[in-house]
């Protein structure tokens, strides 16, 4: 898994809203084909929800893979702590959204993403950082756990799919 050379990686901002917004539809509306109606639908208004990702803008560090052109083609963004969720604790840091466009998977940008994240994790005093994942996400399972991260356990299920909670010791 080679990085194309023109790609490059840097944080996200504002400006990017709408790049992001639709890499998120782009590469979410593959998981139509797995869900029920009602459960594709639920997903269909969080990616395509502006405010969501405004939001996570305001909330946490995104960062970004591009190509030369300037398209978005790989997001995740890192939440830091003191930002408690019903699965999260106010200690934890945690990752929303790893996202590659299906475009470019295989390429090793959801790798590099992840370790970025992780090293700004660090540099930010962070010393816990989580994330939760669904049957769906095979690759992205084996990445987390490749990667260092452990299921701490099994939580509700999501869209009609089993969900886990992972933890990554900082």
């Amino acid at each position: 898994m080679t990085q194309d050379a023109d790609m490059h990686y840097r944080k996200a901002g504002t400006a990017d809203l709408q790049q992001l917004q639709q890499l998120g539809i782009e590469a979410w509306s593959g998981f139509e084909q797995v869900l029920a109606p009602e459960h594709w639908q639920q997903l269909w208004r969080g990616i395509n929800n502006e405010q969501l990702y405004r939001e996570l803008l305001a909330s946490s560090e995104c960062l970004v893979c591009e190509t030369g052109a300037g398209r978005i083609i790989g997001m995740v963004f890192l939440v830091p702590r003191n930002n408690p969720t019903d699965l999260y604790p106010p200690e934890w840091s945690y990752i929303r959204f790893l996202t590659v466009s299906p475009d470019y998977g295989g390429r090793g940008i959801g790798r590099k993403l992840m370790e970025d994240c992780i090293a700004q994790a660090k540099r930010n005093g962070e010393t816990v950082m989580a994330l939760h994942t669904s049957e769906m996400m095979v690759n992205a399972r084996r990445l987390y756990e490749n990667m260092g991260f452990y299921i701490l356990r099994e939580i509700e299920q999501r869209f009609g799919k089993r969900y886990w909670l992972y933890k990554l010791e900082l």
